[in-house]
């Protein structure tokens, strides 16, 4: 399929399936007019990447989790305990950023309140 099929497939632009592409989470052939084409394996695959990209995860988390790809899903990967310790991982950076948005909503809030006061 072109990637346009792709794209309608599985709602992920054709610009997202190309970044894919360039760092190896898919794979094409080109078509004597130099276009893309994918094989049906494609189709679950660039679903899966744009859920763990929703999900919270990096370009690079998903390339950890990249042999996992093919698979029905990450519980029945080979290794579920790399696709644990890259959720983990990246769940930890959340909580560290949502503790930093929470400081600095409350400074904001604070001075809000000292100037609304004046």
């Amino acid at each position: 399929m072109l990637i346009g099929e792709l794209s309608r497939r599985t709602g992920v632009s054709p610009r997202s399936l190309r970044y894919y592409e360039q760092h190896g989470l898919l794979r094409s052939r080109r078509t004597a007019n130099g276009w893309r084409e994918y094989d049906e394996t494609a189709e679950p695959r660039a679903r899966a990447v744009a859920e763990m990209l929703a999900a919270g995860l990096t370009l690079e988390g998903v390339k950890e989790l990249e042999p996992c790809l093919d698979g029905p899903d990450l519980e029945t990967c080979d290794d579920s305990t790399v696709a644990l310790a890259t959720y983990r991982a990246r769940l930890a950076v959340v909580e560290q950023r949502m503790a930093a948005l929470r400081r600095h909503r409350d400074e904001l809030a604070r001075r809000v309140d000292e100037l609304a006061g004046r």
